[in-house]
């Protein structure tokens, strides 16, 4: 590889969700302290980064998307100070650490929110989105909240109404407004001086609103489980002057050295945005993409489509990919038969270590985990119990790290854990499967290794991308190294012919025949 390269540049990250890798304290709930203990089991995974779920102090409406004050460590995780034991641990094992941004909005407990709601005219007075009602005392225009009802609450401190894209208890940061703009910008700086090298900029599409408030116009008929589904979404979000503030972001960053930023950008037509969001070398370094977490099938023309909108062009973003994360259900159990689940998986992983771009590896996908089945009564996400049944719990996809199968809650607590532990989880433990040389967690490490290896896999550009009924075909470039990679992405066996000497295979794939949900790469 290239030493002129940034570190980030085809990097595997790993994705940990604190309350849910390691409880280190007993008290059911996962820790900084308790991932601290596990970096070494990350490390030997072989990937270069952790990135770590908010761990900041919250209320937990929104379990740490709602955060109370961003410079400090909510006591369910521990203490600045275990923030740093745990930044100096991952630098000794070599790995980078990315941590959550949230500038979209904050918790209505944080103390720029209280003093905003005192009055019209104080110091934080503007840092949030107010706006007076109507002359009949409705809100002020139509904008629905992702998890349900008008996007808008009535205070009557001040007699408006204050916006809110999530939950009511996560009131919209003001961006428009160059103080809150600053203030947040010395909050990144705060972490960025205690170490941490990178961020995931959460909901950013969602950071200024229409200042004209113009109602959003009906979307054309489609799945619909919420009321945010019936509109589009043109005027509360996705404000052109977004970018703006995230060049300001990186110019922060590129005074600590080669950081890494990452952009969440959801949405039905995400990519226009993600693009602007990452372009040139002015703005972030990435944009996270949706094109997979969601979708009920994974199919060789829907990745053909998802590859082909990131083509190697000067001054487009570098993607990141995913298979599953904390707020989509695990891939496994959307895309694979329980029969076919183990072969799936091998195929997959194969298939995200090969992508141009970051992979993205949340906690627990190096072991095959399952989404788990969560009852409405032990329900904690705000959004299943708000649109429940219809909305698939992000619960199921939370559950605790399954470390020792003969151990209580499978090594993760001594106590009982927040989230129940899946019932299939303890056949697929840390420790069945580090006794198992055939295991999905060793292949990973295999597959990992062979990324970092091959400048193709890692930096290399992708071409002849072909899908054709379940086969998948495409081509990593560096330099004058080819490899060939074909995946089978169904139950019935696949002939191909390619040549060269094989770099990988999994499910018993040879040159010329692909088993079901066989994949391969080539040299040459």
């Amino acid at each position: 590889m290239s030493n002129e390269m940034p570190w980030w540049k085809g990097a595997v990250i790993y994705q940990i969700y604190p309350r849910s890798f390691q409880d280190s304290n007993g008290d059911g709930i996962g820790d900084l302290p308790g991932i601290t203990r596990r970096l070494e089991y990350v490390a030997s995974l072989g990937v270069d980064a952790i990135w770590l779920s908010p761990f900041f102090r919250s209320p937990m409406r929104d379990f740490g998307y709602d955060i109370e004050d961003y410079c400090d460590v909510d006591p369910t995780f521990g203490t600045l100070a275990d923030f740093d034991a745990l930044v100096a641990r991952a630098h000794a094992l070599g790995l980078k650490v990315i941590i959550d941004q949230v500038y979209a909005h904050s918790s209505d407990r944080h103390a720029w929110f209280q003093s905003s709601r005192e009055g019209r005219h104080g110091t934080h007075a503007d840092w949030y989105v107010w706006v007076d009602p109507k002359p009949d005392g409705s809100p002020p225009n139509n904008w629905q909240s992702v998890f349900g009802g008008p996007a808008w609450t009535w205070d009557a401190r001040r007699r408006q109404y204050y916006m809110h894209n999530f939950l009511r208890e996560q009131p919209q940061l003001n961006l428009h407004n160059p103080q809150v703009q600053d203030a947040l910008l010395a909050t990144a700086q705060f972490w960025l001086d205690r170490g941490v090298d990178g961020f995931r900029v959460d909901a950013i599409n969602f950071a200024m609103h229409d200042p004209l408030l113009r109602d959003n116009p009906p979307a054309p008929p489609g799945p619909r489980t919420r009321p945010f589904d019936y509109q589009l979404r043109r005027y509360n979000q996705s404000h052109p002057d977004i970018p703006g503030f995230l060049a300001r972001l990186r110019v922060l960053l590129d005074r600590y050295g080669a950081t890494f930023s990452v952009a969440e950008v959801g949405g039905d037509d995400p990519i226009p945005e993600m693009r602007v969001f990452t372009a040139g070398n002015s703005h972030l370094n990435s944009a996270y993409s949706f094109a997979f977490l969601y979708a009920q099938v994974l199919t060789p023309q829907l990745v053909a489509h998802a590859l082909g909108e990131w083509p190697d062009e000067p001054g487009l973003g570098w993607p990141g990919w995913a298979l599953t994360n904390h707020d989509s259900p695990r891939g496994l159990s959307r895309w694979a038969e329980p029969a076919h689940r183990t072969a799936f998986a091998r195929m997959a992983m194969l298939l995200l270590m090969s992508l141009r771009g970051n992979p993205f590896l949340y906690y627990g996908e190096e072991l095959g985990l399952t989404q788990v089945e969560i009852p409405f009564e032990e329900l904690q996400d705000p959004e299943a119990i708000a649109n429940w049944p219809l909305t698939l719990s992000r619960d199921g996809a939370r559950t605790p790290m399954p470390w020792e199968a003969g151990a209580p809650n499978l090594g993760f607590s001594p106590a009982r854990p927040w989230l129940r532990v899946g019932p299939d989880h303890a056949a697929l433990a840390v420790d069945v499967q580090e006794a198992d040389p055939h295991s999905l967690l060793h292949l990973t490490r295999r597959l990992v290794a062979l990324r970092k290896a091959e400048p193709a896999l890692r930096l290399g550009r992708l071409e002849r991308i072909e899908a054709a009924g379940e086969l998948l075909r495409f081509e990593r470039w560096h330099d004058n190294r080819r490899i060939r990679l074909a995946f089978n992405f169904g139950a019935t066996p696949l002939p191909i012919a390619l040549e060269g000497a094989v770099l990988a295979e999994v499910n018993g794939a040879t040159p010329d025949l692909l088993p079901p949900f066989g994949a391969i790469a080539v040299e040459g």
